[in-house]
């Protein structure tokens, strides 16, 4: 393999297995040179202008990772969060992304991906960075997930969400405050209350 190739291979690995066309552009690997790449089977195009190893290194949620690489403006929320946040055993069938209402959205080759438009004012608020493996991710804050759980609790299930609120007061990840700041910005301030007190 020529040397060029195995820069940009190496390039790649540093960037925790996924780069940007953009990215790789700046760094002096141009067309032909990714192509070559591509065609010798070391990396792969996972969507329009995203590139991956062909053999993604062990890193903890690679699934996070490209979600967020292909829609910078997605934040992880819900289900997904709560499995982040290990107060949920239960396993998303999709990664769920929040993006602000008016977005558009790229789909991900073969990631199951459900995308919910939130309100401009909704998206921005709680959202925090998490670095995995390196890479900078969008979540939302637990107590933020929570809110939102239980505003979408009819396409969750209310069998998810109460459990995972009693987990997170239990293992004191989270305080009834931030809860009901949330909750209130999400308009489900007399549905969390009464569950709150009774479990608190």
């Amino acid at each position: 393999m020529e040397t060029k190739q195995k820069q940009l291979i190496q390039f790649i690995k540093k960037n925790g297995g996924f780069a940007k066309y953009a990215e790789l552009i700046k760094a002096g690997f141009y067309k032909t040179v990714i192509s070559e790449v591509i065609n010798a089977g070391q990396i792969e195009r996972i969507s329009r202008g995203i590139y991956c190893l062909a053999k993604i290194p062990d890193v903890s949620y690679p699934d996070f990772i490209t979600a967020s690489l292909i829609i910078p403006k997605g934040v992880i929320c819900l289900i997904t969060a709560l499995l982040f946040y290990e107060v949920t055993d239960e396993i998303p069938r999709y990664i769920d992304i929040a993006v602000p209402t008016g977005s558009k959205v790229r789909s991900i080759q073969n990631i199951p991906l459900k995308v919910y438009r939130f309100s401009p004012q909704t998206w921005k608020q709680g959202v925090e960075e998490h670095s995995i493996d390196g890479k900078k991710i969008k979540i939302y804050s637990l107590a933020k997930t929570l809110a939102d759980c239980f505003k979408f609790r009819n396409q969750i299930g209310m069998n998810i969400v109460r459990p995972a609120l009693k987990t997170a007061l239990e293992q004191k990840k989270v305080n009834h405050r931030d809860i009901m700041k949330y909750a209130a910005m999400c308009r489900v301030t007399n549905i969390i209350k009464p569950i709150l007190e009774a479990l608190i």
